[in-house]
């Protein structure tokens, strides 16, 4: 079989994953299309603003969709074709599972966010860690996603533009500048109006990409190996369910999805939003792992491009060597569209998530200045810091966040007596992930031995799922009762 046929096989499983298995957990929820949602029972011109459904889907993928899709699987490319299985199986079983759930249990839970669906879920002790965990997290991404986008920009405007005056700073300036506004303004002023332009930018970069791999003549993954090909031997697990988070899983995704869940018209758009949104970043991944594999013909030559450049350098050589010097710097713009469209929402999700911690009203516009301007003061002081090390970081906590989210799922269906296992089977294997991940990794985490981490992982994996099958079914107080 022609190596091409995997990347075409990739995505037929991804088209079908949504067809079949998508059905199959929204039957689980059991969504109802005449139940008012929030959009129309608590609609105030600011948060809670009816969209058209294909509006929120693409505010939703843009949301969701930052670096992570596009320099995850690059890394994750270092580890051979296996990487292309994650992103296929995390994805269908995982990834959009935990999407659509973080986005129905809000519009069930009136537009909460992702401490209150933790919390009722799983207790209010759970709801208190992560109010302050999330708020971390989106943080940490709003500062990760000032970073990324503005050092592509300064290159391209050195090097296409000719304009080498527009410095990394010029860039982070700008884009905090476009944050704020994004943070503190109805989601339909800004938000609303100019991601229709940014998803055009970021169709030109996921098509464009994908049909000059075929059309270069690019051999497609050099040879395919399904054994660890990664040039320093680092182990597979847990490493690759790590560094490919976004188009596999993202516990970042469940501070969106809340976003969107204020604007969905009635509950049966939640698949296609929700669920589906998640399917098209996972495309998205297939496309950057399979240039990452395929550009640079094998882990070793891609590692030292990594080495000279960072991923970034990837997009950038990689864009132009497939289309041109327009279309590269099309598509580089497409990239950059990723990582600007979900720090500004990071921020706006920081601030909502604040506001409902402690019952302050965001309907004016001093209200949210409260909350938005120590956020960014907080942003502008963390971007100072090595990029390398936020972004460890980040992937940890937003896989361990995740996890949570699915666990939150799966109590809920435990409760209601449907089938718990679509949402606790994938909390189980992500417990084991983010546990074995943190006991191994030298420079964070404990720097215990995989083979020991491994273990570990396991072993809290298995406890995490028997506490559940033994207190999940307890009821939480104060949580709605018809949801």
């Amino acid at each position: 079989m022609p190596n091409y046929m995997y990347f075409i096989l990739a995505v037929i499983a991804l088209i079908v994953g949504y067809a079949v298995y998508g059905a199959v957990v929204e039957k689980v929820f059991g969504s109802q299309q005449d139940r008012p949602t929030p959009a129309k029972t608590m609609a105030d011109g600011v948060d809670y603003v009816e969209l058209p459904v294909w509006k929120i889907w693409l505010i939703q993928l843009l949301n969701i969709a930052g670096v992570g899709p596009v320099f995850g699987p690059i890394l994750g490319a270092l580890w051979g074709p296996a990487a292309l299985l994650w992103i296929v199986i995390g994805c269908i079983f995982a990834g959009a599972v935990h999407d659509y759930f973080a986005g129905m249990l809000s519009i069930r839970y009136n537009g909460a966010n992702v401490p209150t669906i933790v919390g009722y879920n799983l207790g209010n002790i759970a709801k208190a860690v992560m109010q302050v965990f999330s708020v971390v997290l989106l943080v940490l991404v709003g500062v990760v996603f000032v970073a990324a986008p503005a050092g592509l920009l300064k290159n391209i405007a050195a090097t296409s533009w000719n304009m080498p005056w527009m410095t990394l700073t010029f860039w982070v300036v700008i884009i905090f500048a476009y944050y704020f506004l994004a943070t503190i303004l109805p989601i339909d002023k800004i938000i609303g109006r100019i991601y229709p332009v940014f998803g055009i930018i970021l169709g030109i970069m996921a098509v464009g990409i994908s049909i000059t791999l075929f059309t270069s003549g690019t051999e497609f993954y050099n040879s395919v190996q399904w054994t660890n090909q990664h040039p320093k031997s680092l182990p597979l697990f847990p490493l690759v369910f790590i560094t490919i988070a976004c188009g596999a899983i993202s516990g970042f995704h469940a501070t969106q999805s809340p976003l969107m869940s204020r604007c969905l018209a009635n509950e049966k758009l939640g698949k296609p939003v929700f669920y589906g949104s998640m399917i098209a970043e996972g495309f998205i991944g297939l496309v950057w792992a399979t240039v990452g594999m395929s550009f640079y013909h094998g882990s070793e030559a891609l590692q030292a491009a990594i080495a000279a450049g960072g991923p970034g350098k990837i997009v950038t050589d990689s864009s132009i060597a497939l289309m041109g010097p327009i279309g590269g710097v099309l598509a580089i713009l497409g990239v950059v569209v990723l990582p600007i469209t979900s720090g500004d929402t990071a921020f706006r999700a920081a601030r909502l998530t604040i506001s409902e911690a402690f019952s302050i009203s965001q309907k004016s516009v001093q209200r949210r200045l409260m909350l938005a301007v120590p956020l960014f003061i907080i942003g502008i002081f963390l971007s100072r810091i090595n990029f390398t090390i936020i972004w460890r970081y980040f992937g940890w906590a937003n896989q361990s966040l995740a996890t949570i989210v699915l666990w939150a799922g799966a109590a809920y269906l435990l409760r209601k007596g449907r089938f718990h296992w679509i949402c606790s089977l994938p909390a189980v294997f992500m417990t084991a992930v983010a546990t074995s991940y943190i006991c191994y990794e030298p420079a964070m985490g404990f720097g215990i031995p995989i083979g020991t981490s491994n273990i570990i992982g396991a072993v809290v994996a298995i406890v995490a799922f028997v506490s559940f099958m033994l207190l999940g079914r307890r009821t939480i107080a104060g949580a709605p009762e018809n949801a």
